[in-house]
């Protein structure tokens, strides 16, 4: 129960922090999306006004004044004569906006603006105007940004004009409507933001998705871990009990002698024998894990070295009125780790010697096959259920409790069977023999 607590726990703090990281990372990509829409959007009026600025800062207005002079109904309407060759140029330079979106308000060297009656009812806003206007030329060339009336939105841009070069200056405030681009940058802001709710909501469900997901091998670790520190403990209790009773035993009679103790004595170095190989087959599968230990390779003869290693089991064999048949035909070298290669050996012919009976046949056969070496060990005894094939490399599996404790067994030595042939870059395999028994087949690479 603690456990699975301790797991909620954990899952819902990694979804907290997939949640957090997504949010800030929709977040941010939402910002950066509005920032690049917005000036994507203004960049186009933004060049406008300043190819307008260069236009007029262009202009010779002293060649315009003799070659432009205006028609008579310009004359007439604006009264272009009785302004004088300043008024005259001012004309000329409002006329050349062609933009009718575009406002350009003159000012003279006292900011008083000069062409207030072309302003039409954009007069009516005089005072926002010049709340954006700053004689001062460190903010001359810069583009900003200008709402009027709380209703009507410009970019302006505010500059100065030297018509003939003496003190008596024009200063320039072009303006641009941007109303729709206002209202485009708007509806972008509210899809955005959308999509932003929309991608935390998201996130929220993908972190726990994933989250789940990702810690399914912690859990599935840690559900394995207590499983092996139950069995560990299980393994050691049993003959640890056993070993204090005896010797308990032995203190209850201290004058008796060590021939009438013989087989309390002999039953507690048989459980001492076995506590230490589960602690050498523990130590082996530790270093397994933690990919510690290297494999000292050399070139050998298989079928010689498993007819040598195979002789003593022979005669336990016979001894057991049980067959040992050999077929050793892979015929060629291999690079194998012969210790480890021995103890793989010794596990399974162990194993093939336990679980048979008087009258079945052990068979060890090898042959060469897609350049690897295939090793078999098929026996006609007990065999192993269709669900023991799926477990049996698991670590203390097994597949009869209570035969395995009779024959000393504790459910390791196929693990480390299977470790090593692992280690060799080979494959191990069980299936079931016809019509009885079990099949070990090994593949080892040359």
């Amino acid at each position: 129960m603690e456990e699975k607590e301790m797991f909620n726990r954990k899952l819902i703090l990694h979804a907290i922090y997939h949640i957090v990281v997504f949010a800030i990372i929709f977040f941010v990509f939402g910002i950066f999306v509005f920032f690049m829409v917005r000036h994507i959007t203004y960049r186009s009026v933004d060049t406008e006004l300043k190819e307008n600025m260069q236009l007029l800062e262009q202009l010779d207005l002293k060649t315009t004044f003799f070659f432009s002079f205006p028609t008579e109904n310009q004359r007439n309407s604006d009264n272009i004569l009785t302004q004088g060759i300043r008024g005259y140029q001012d004309f000329v330079l409002t006329r050349q906006i062609k933009n009718p979106k575009i406002v350009m308000i003159l000012r003279d060297e006292n900011q008083n603006i000069v062409n207030q009656d072309e302003l039409g009812k954009l007069e009516d806003y005089i005072a926002d105007f010049n709340k954006n206007f700053n004689r001062e030329e460190k903010t001359f060339r810069k583009i900003y940004h200008l709402e009027i009336g709380e209703t009507y939105h410009y970019r302006g841009i505010n500059f100065k004009l030297d018509y003939d070069g003496d003190s008596t200056d024009r200063f320039v405030q072009l303006l641009i409507n941007v109303d729709s681009e206002k209202k485009l940058i708007e509806n972008y802001e509210s899809i955005i933001a959308y999509a932003v709710i929309i991608g935390i909501v998201l996130s929220i469900i993908a972190s726990f998705i994933l989250s789940k997901h990702t810690l399914k091998p912690l859990q599935e670790n840690m559900e394995k871990q207590m499983e092996f520190v139950q069995n560990v403990s299980h393994e050691i209790r049993t003959p640890l009990t056993i070993i204090q009773a005896k010797q308990e035993l032995l203190l209850q009679e201290p004058n008796a002698k060590i021939i009438d103790k013989s087989e309390e004595i002999m039953l507690t170095l048989n459980e001492t024998k076995r506590l230490t190989k589960l602690t050498k087959d523990l130590m082996l599968l530790t270093r397994a894990d933690s990919k510690t230990m290297k494999l000292q390779k050399e070139i050998v003869n298989i079928d010689n070295f498993i007819e040598e290693l195979v002789k003593p089991y022979i005669e336990i064999a016979e001894l057991q009125n049980k067959k040992m048949i050999q077929n050793l035909a892979c015929k060629g070298d291999i690079q194998i780790d012969t210790n480890r290669i021995y103890q793989l050996m010794i596990i399974l012919l162990d194993n093939a010697i336990k679980y048979t009976e008087e009258g079945d046949s052990i068979e060890i056969n090898t042959w060469m096959k897609d350049n690897k070496c295939v090793i078999e060990i098929k026996d006609t005894g007990i065999g192993i259920s269709n669900e023991g094939l799926k477990r049996i490399f698991e670590r203390f599996y097994r597949e009869d409790e209570a035969r395995n404790r009779e024959t000393g067994g504790s459910g390791l030595g196929l693990s480390i069977a299977s470790f090593i042939v692992s280690a060799h870059g080979g494959t191990i395999k069980a299936s079931h023999n016809t019509p009885k028994g079990t099949i070990f087949t090994i593949r080892l690479p040359k």
